[in-house]
């Protein structure tokens, strides 16, 4: 599933294996958590799950548009309104979180390219 890119730079593939490569699981996680809350504030599990479900699979499929990820977000972000109350506290919060996310993924990718087979 996905898209097949060239890199020309083999110095880039950990960086590719820290976006793409683990970046569907952050977007797993980001169901389970979203899910969880859901549940949380009391929705059944199963009516969580799908609307966690089906909501990262709308967004997915909107960024495949032509629309930039950040045009579509003001679309949806209403002044004063719920969206607007929750990205206020994601832009301070997750940046930071990502950028640590992802260096960690690269830096592991690092120490795995450099490492020697294992002998069998």
């Amino acid at each position: 599933v996905g898209e097949s890119l060239w890199v020309a730079e083999e110095g880039l593939i950990d960086v590719v294996t820290a976006i793409s490569g683990s970046g569907p699981a952050y977007i797993f996680y980001l169901a389970e958590v979203l899910t969880a809350n859901g549940v949380r504030l009391g929705l059944p599990q199963d009516i969580a799950e799908r609307l966690a479900n089906h909501t990262i699979k709308g967004a997915g499929d909107m960024l495949m548009g032509d629309t930039p990820a950040a045009q579509l977000r003001q679309n949806v972000t209403s002044p004063g309104g719920t969206t607007e109350a929750a990205l206020e506290l994601l832009m301070v919060e997750l940046p930071e979180l990502m950028k640590k996310v992802i260096f960690a993924a690269f830096h592991r990718a690092k120490e795995l390219s450099q490492s020697p087979p294992e002998q069998d």
